[in-house]
Parts: C-alpha cells; structure tokens; sequence
C-alpha cells in the first residue's frame, strides 16, 4: 500500500477538468459552510483547500471530493457556539484544537484499520442521524434567510424565537434568499454538469442585490483576508480539555461515516474499490491540517464526488487542482466575495439541508418495518432536540437489542433435545433406528448455528426440559460459534449430566469451539473415548452403554422401512 493516492497523468484533461468543475461547485458551499459555523468564511475556504489537497493526496479513494459538508457544519457550529460562550476569548481557537483533535482521531482510526467497522450501524439510524443534521441545518438557516442576525441558542434559540424572526423580516434579504432558492431549484438538469446552479444563485444573488438593493440594509461577508491563514496553534483550558476531546471524537467519527457512505458512491460510479483506513488517514491529515489553518473540518462530499467523476475525473489529481484552484482564490481573489449577501449564503446552506433528508427513507420506512421506523424517528428527534451523540448511542443500543433478539429467536430453534424419531432434525435412518433402540434411556442434545450469547436462554430451557436418561449425547457439529455465555451454559449443561450420573458424549466440537470448552476444562469431565466426530457412532456407543441390544440393519432402506434388521 502506498503512501499516497493513486495520482496518474493518463487522464491529464478528465482530470483537471473535473477538478476545475469540483472548484466551482466548492466555492459557493464553502463560503455558505463557513458562515454558517459562525466560524467566517475564510475558514470553510481553508478548509476547502487544507481538506481538500491532503485527503486527495493521501487518501485511499482516487476520485473522491473532500471538503467541509452539511452533517460536519451543524456539529462545527455547535463546537464553536459552546466553546465561545465558555472562554470567548480563546473559544475560536480550542474549537480548532477540536479540529485538529479530530483529524488524529481519524488518523488512530485508519492506523488501527477499524474502517471497515466505521459504518456497521443499522441504516435506521444512519438515516435519522442525517435528517437530523439536515433538519437543524435547515432551522438554522432561518434567521439570516429572513435577513436577522441568529438568535443565541442554536435550534432551540430559533424555534422559540421564530415569532420574532417572522414579525421582522428583512424584505430585500427575503427576497434575495428566496430567489437563491429558486434558481438551485430550477435550474435545468441539462445545464448542471456545465455551471453548478450553486454559483449562478451566487453571482445572480449578488448582482441582483447591488443593483436593486443598493441601499437596504442587507448583511453582506465583507471583506476576506487575502493571502496565506495564521497558524492556530492548539489552545485548551483544563476545565475544557474533556469536553473538547468528546466533541473531537465525535467530529471525527462523523468524518469517517460521512466519508465512507461517499466512497461507496464512488465506488459504485467507478466500478473500483476504495482503501477505508487509508482514506481515514488522509482524511485525518486533512482535517489536522485544516484545524492548524484555521479552517472548517471536512469529510467526502457526495456532490463534489459525483460531479468530479462526471465530468472524466479517474485519478487523485483532480482533488489536487481543484484545491488549488480553491487556494488561488484564497490567495488572490478572496476580496471579490465581500459584497456577497448572507441571505444567499443562507438560501444556499438551506438547500443542501433540504439534501441532507433521506427523503427516500422517510417516505417509506413504516412500510419496511415499524420498529425500524420508530427507531429512525427516535434518532431524529434526539438529534435535533437533545446531542448527536446521544441520538447515535441510544439508536445504535436499541437496534442492536432488537437484532439480537430476533437473531436469538431465530438461533434458538437449533437447539433441540431429541429422544425419538417424531423430531424435525434430519437424522439419518441408522440414527433413528438406534434412538429407537434406545428406548428413550439415550437422549440426543443438538445444537446448530452460531450460539451467541441470546441462544443461552434455549440451551437452559431445553437442558431443564431434558427427561430422566442414562446417556446424553450432545451434537456441536453444526455450531461454527459459540459466545461466552453460551459455552458457559453447555458446560453447565454437560457437568449436570455429568454430576446426576449419565454418560455424557460430546460430538463435532472442533476449532475455535473445541478450544473455547478446553479451557472451560469440560474435557477434564469425560474421558476421551466420550469425544467423537461422527454423531452415529457416539449414539451406538452410548445406546451399548445404556444396555441397549445394537443391531445395525443391513442398509438404510430397510430400517427406514420398519422391517426387522438382519
């Protein structure tokens, strides 16, 4: 694996063109992303550029787009909102020691290859977290679309204020934020691989401002410092240090969600395979660069990605000059955005909430499953109106709980107890004709499945429900796995029978199973002639030892047929 992405110059034109392409659609976001965090625009710029460049450099997805994103802001804005009002006169800077903080998370993450378990959480979940991120950066978008400075509180500060914000509407600024709107809105399809409607309602809303709006009063960016960003060396209090390092983990696992859902999308545009933990990685140098900088923390943005590989983009090269274009402008043309309304900004912030819904999910989810719908909802809900974090732990918790459950249920019915031939376990003719034999003395105690720790319930049940024998044998041929509590309950199966005075036989236990009871020290309870691989011969020996007459018939036909064995 290489240090860095696969950068090639086989596709020099697709490549810059996309990455050209990928700029143009960067710039209005990045403004609006920055404006909205309450961190200023120049750091959703920076951020733009330092994300942008080290994640294409050494990330592990060639055509993926990174920058600041929607679900990344709403947590930004929070981190900036609460470090600001604790110690407002170093809480910009701890925010972006958070950003930093962040990026090594990201980087521990890929270092220790836990990409792959990054997004193993039910898609109910996934999917009210993200309404959620977009419902809150829908409500927050309210204020300046209106024309009104943000209300303090964040969401709840809006909604309880909405009644103000309405009865002072800003006319001029309204009207600009609802035209900006319209254009991303109408914008035909056709023309949207050609000029991002993003910029149009950009350079429209600006345009349309200063010649017919010249003298409202309308907030505008102003000016932007041009040239290269101060160094924000890392700033904490220890007071804060632990709130900072929660808010990190959290921004960093956002990060690797939302960047790994986007490398699947262009996985599936490509037809390649994306390297999860070294994008972590170059997601994680990205954004402990862009913390440095002063910039925005970003991840994999799916509309960057795709309009980047739309447009012939093959290889890492287009992230690379689409983050320098983007660092150009910083450099040389950061001056021209001063007279950019914030209603604008707004209107363009707004729709990518309104992009952020799984609409999709929303509109069907209490067809597919209502639990799943519930929970979905529930997840919403918390994270708008309680903590992200919250809202993921407790989605994750109960979905989990209820998988289990069902999986358990399901696991359960491969744990049987069998004293005749009337069960439902495929027993061979010999089998059943040697159970017969038995006389109900021998009993077979069959386990199938993976026995994770729900399944411990059935194995206590059925071992309770075992009838009074002189022989036990128990079948773990068909068990790939078993939990600890699981083991636990066979092995205090096996010494009950063990201590009432039957014969226990242990059949098929092998591999990780058969080392899992070893160091139980079950097989310190039966002597090694009560171990067997085939389940025929542990039921003809323990049938011999229960005094039973064992007679094999000439073939299988016969006994299947009920006639008297030769």
């Amino acid at each position: 694996m290489g240090i860095t992405n696969q950068i090639n110059f086989r596709n020099v034109r697709g490549d810059v063109f996309g990455g050209v392409t990928a700029a143009i659609v960067s710039l209005p976001l990045a403004l609006a992303f920055g404006v909205a965090s309450g961190a200023g625009p120049v750091a959703g710029l920076y951020g733009a550029v330092c994300v942008g460049f080290f994640a294409a450099l050494f990330g592990g997805t060639p055509t993926l787009i990174s920058e600041p994103t929607g679900p990344m802001t709403v947590v930004m804005t929070s981190i900036v909102a609460s470090l600001t009002a604790s110690n407002p006169e170093n809480g910009l800077a701890m925010a972006f020691t958070v950003v930093m903080l962040a990026g090594i998370f990201q980087i521990v993450f890929g270092v220790f290859r836990l990409g792959k378990y990054i997004t193993l959480m039910p898609y109910s979940v996934i999917s009210g977290f993200m309404s959620g991120i977009g419902v809150i950066l829908i409500v927050l978008q309210i204020a300046p679309f209106l024309g009104q400075k943000a209300p303090k509180g964040g969401v709840m500060g809006t909604i309880t204020n909405l009644p103000t914000l309405l009865a002072n509407i800003n006319p001029a600024a309204a009207i600009l934020a609802a035209l900006t709107l319209a254009i991303i809105f109408l914008w035909p399809r056709k023309l949207k691989r050609i000029v991002p409607p993003q910029l149009v309602a950009l350079i429209v809303g600006t345009v349309v401002s200063l010649l017919f709006f010249p003298n409202a009063d309308i907030q505008r960016i102003g000016e932007i410092p041009m040239g290269l960003p101060t160094l924000q060396l890392p700033t904490f209090t220890p007071g804060q240090l632990t709130v900072m390092l929660l808010d990190s983990a959290m921004l960093g696992m956002l990060g690797c969600i939302d960047t790994l859902l986007t490398a699947v999308i262009a996985d599936s545009l490509t037809r390649t395979e994306h390297n999860s933990n070294k994008e972590l990685i170059g997601q994680g140098i990205g954004n402990l660069v862009s913390g440095l900088c002063g910039g925005l923390p970003g991840a994999g943005a799916t509309m960057g990605t795709v309009v980047n590989i739309q447009t012939g983009a093959q290889s890492a090269l287009s992230g690379l000059t689409r983050a320098i274009i983007l660092l150009v402008v910083v450099l040389w043309a950061a001056g021209l955005t001063s007279s950019i309304p914030m209603a604008v900004l707004a209107g363009i912030a707004l729709k990518v909430g309104i992009d952020i819904l799984d609409w999709s999910f929303l509109k069907r989810s209490h067809k597919v499953s209502w639990k799943g719908s519930v929970i979905m909802y529930g997840v919403l809900f918390l994270t708008v109106f309680v903590d992200l974090i919250v809202a993921v732990g407790v989605g994750v918790f109960i979905a989990n709980i209820l998988t289990i459950e069902r999986l358990s249920e399901l696991q359960s019915r491969g744990v049987k107890v069998i004293s005749d031939t009337d069960d439902d376990v495929v027993l061979t003719p010999e089998e059943k004709y040697l159970l017969d034999q038995g006389q109900g003395r021998v009993q077979l105690f069959y386990l199938s499945g993976p026995m994770i720790f729900g399944v411990s319930k059935a194995i206590a049940r059925q071992h309770n429900a075992l009838k009074d024998c002189d022989a036990l044998v128990m079948d773990l041929s068909d068990v790939p796995h078993t939990g600890v509590t699981a083991s636990l309950e066979i092995e205090s199966a096996i010494r009950d029978a063990v201590e009432k005075g039957r014969q226990v036989y242990l059949v098929g236990a092998a591999g990780k199973v058969k080392r899992r009871l070893e160091k139980l020290g079950i097989f310190e309870l039966l002597p090694p002639s009560h171990l067997f691989t085939d389940r025929t011969e542990a039921i003809r020996r323990a049938v011999a030892a229960t005094g039973g007459q064992v007679v094999t018939p000439v073939n299988s036909e016969v006994s299947a047929a009920g006639l008297e064995p030769v």
